[in-house]
């Protein structure tokens, strides 16, 4: 498997928000967003086996750990087992996530690991429509889906599929989170403020209780705690 970088930080978006967490962050991705924040990983990386990595996560010893991307799901020959020897460490009892963007078969992740899976958007550019809608069906109450906005189109898009397919899990208590999470501007400033986002979160807000929407509000946190352009935090 090629990795970019593994490290531990807090985690910055899902209900697991500002807890510490080790990233497990995969290159490669086949899809390219229009608000990509992560294009360092589409390329390169280094090579690792199975046993460098769990020497590495051991070695760091925080008992949550995220695999991401790039797209992690683009390693499922390596990561699937890689995933199931973690869950099955009695001593450490790790808790698994992996933020996928939902365009590859999520059939075969083990239940127990925490899937954040994307549903893009129009303005995702080129990658909108790429969701695999069979991924529905394995979602549980541990999993959450995210969509990224940039606009009013965006969150209007969201609005509808979360209504038309995700409400019902919600309320029958199969689906854990719906996270709805303003983009960032690609070339941000230094600064640590919502000046960086492309959408008013406010108004995102303001939506949401209009529309009484079973979702949240997500925030990258991490971007506000460091320089938005900061990688390995």
């Amino acid at each position: 498997m090629r990795l970019i970088e593994l490290y531990k930080s807090v985690q910055g978006e899902s209900s697991f928000t500002g807890v510490p967490c080790i990233f497990v962050r995969f290159a490669g991705c086949n899809l390219r967003c229009a608000w990509c924040d992560s294009e360092y990983t589409f390329t390169g990386g280094q090579p690792f086996t199975e046993d460098e990595v769990v020497a590495q996560i051991e070695a760091l010893a925080c008992p949550l750990v995220e695999f991401t991307g790039g797209e992690p799901m683009l390693h499922a020959k390596d990561l699937l087992p890689l995933m199931q020897r973690l869950l099955n460490d009695e001593k450490t009892k790790y808790t698994l996530m992996m933020e996928t963007s939902g365009e590859r078969p999520l059939e075969e992740v083990p239940t127990a690991v925490h899937k954040i899976v994307d549903v893009k958007c129009p303005g995702s550019g080129s990658a909108f429509g790429s969701f695999r809608m069979s991924n529905l069906d394995t979602l549980t109450a541990r999993d959450e889906v995210k969509f990224v906005l940039r606009d009013r189109r965006d969150y209007e898009f969201a609005r509808d599929f979360i209504r038309e397919h995700l409400a019902s899990k919600i309320a029958a208590g199969t689906l854990g989170h719906i996270l709805l999470s303003p983009a960032f501007i690609q070339t941000p400033s230094p600064l640590r403020t919502a000046d960086n986002m492309e959408l008013d979160a406010r108004d995102v807000v303001q939506w949401m209780l209009d529309d009484l929407l079973p979702a949240r509000l997500s925030l990258q946190v991490h971007k506000f705690v460091w320089e938005p352009q900061k990688k390995g935090v």
